[in-house]
């Protein structure tokens, strides 16, 4: 039979099962209460084994079950990602769309303010020479009368 050396191997426990078992039976021959201390040893030693088993089995099948979960997890993830980066992208044109907006208007108030200050400087030219020429015109009567 082909037992393994290391690790875990049932061809190997079986033969320590069975090499155990004959040394129970010999040394039940000599002394029974050794030999059925050494039945308790053996059962304990089964029970432990058996536990440990099961927990592998149940840690094996609950590792199996989080990787699976992940993948899964991971799979939403990447679609979440994906969502969240167009939204960014559409965002983002937003924010140009509305910079680009923000700007054409800054520039048009500019424009009107330029408009409305020179307006505002001729009609004070305009007054400046009404007023001087109606200073002209009173010191002009002031001086005839």
């Amino acid at each position: 039979r082909q037992a393994r050396e290391t690790g875990i191997c049932p061809v190997r426990e079986e033969l320590y099962s069975q090499c155990f078992d004959e040394l129970i039976r010999e040394v039940t021959l000599n002394c029974p209460e050794r030999g059925l201390l050494l039945l308790r040893v053996r059962d304990e030693i089964k029970m432990a084994i058996a536990a440990y088993r099961t927990l592998y089995q149940n840690s094996v099948a609950f590792g199996m079950r989080k990787q699976l979960e992940a993948e899964k997890g991971k799979a939403g993830d990447e679609t979440r990602i994906a969502e969240y980066l167009a939204e960014k992208a559409d965002l983002e044109e937003r924010v140009e769309e509305l910079r680009a907006k923000c700007d054409a208007i800054e520039r048009r108030e500019k424009q009107k303010s330029a408009v409305e200050a020179n307006r505002r400087k001729e009609e004070i030219d305009y007054l400046n020479g009404q007023f001087k020429h109606l200073q002209q015109f009173l010191n002009s009567q002031e001086n005839k009368g």
